[in-house]
């Protein structure tokens, strides 16, 4: 069962208008079609990409940054340069010999 926490926070929600020149991590998340911990995870390795409004520092961020995080996420995956990760795959059982 999900967390009180994780309802209000973790769950991506459509804007009130996809145009809007600022949105929260949940409204981005939900535009760019990813998870809101991944989104977090990403803007924490990339500060540049968003911004703090308020003096509790809730994360927003605007058209420029959406559309950098965009990019970056459409490139791929940087550790091999693959267009997506590939799934790891468990090596093959060793027939049992027959007696």
């Amino acid at each position: 069962m999900a967390t009180r926490a994780y309802e209000l926070y973790g769950v991506p929600i459509p804007p009130e208008d996809p145009e809007q020149e600022f949105m929260t991590v949940q409204e981005t998340a939900y535009v760019l079609k990813c998870s809101v911990s991944w989104l977090r995870r990403f803007l924490r390795k990339s500060p540049h990409l968003c911004g703090r409004n308020g003096n509790r520092g809730r994360i927003v961020t605007d058209r420029e940054q959406r559309a950098a995080i965009h990019a970056a996420r459409s490139a791929g995956d940087p550790r091999t340069g693959r267009s997506m990760p590939r799934q790891r795959r468990r090596p093959a059982k060793p027939a049992l010999a027959s007696r």
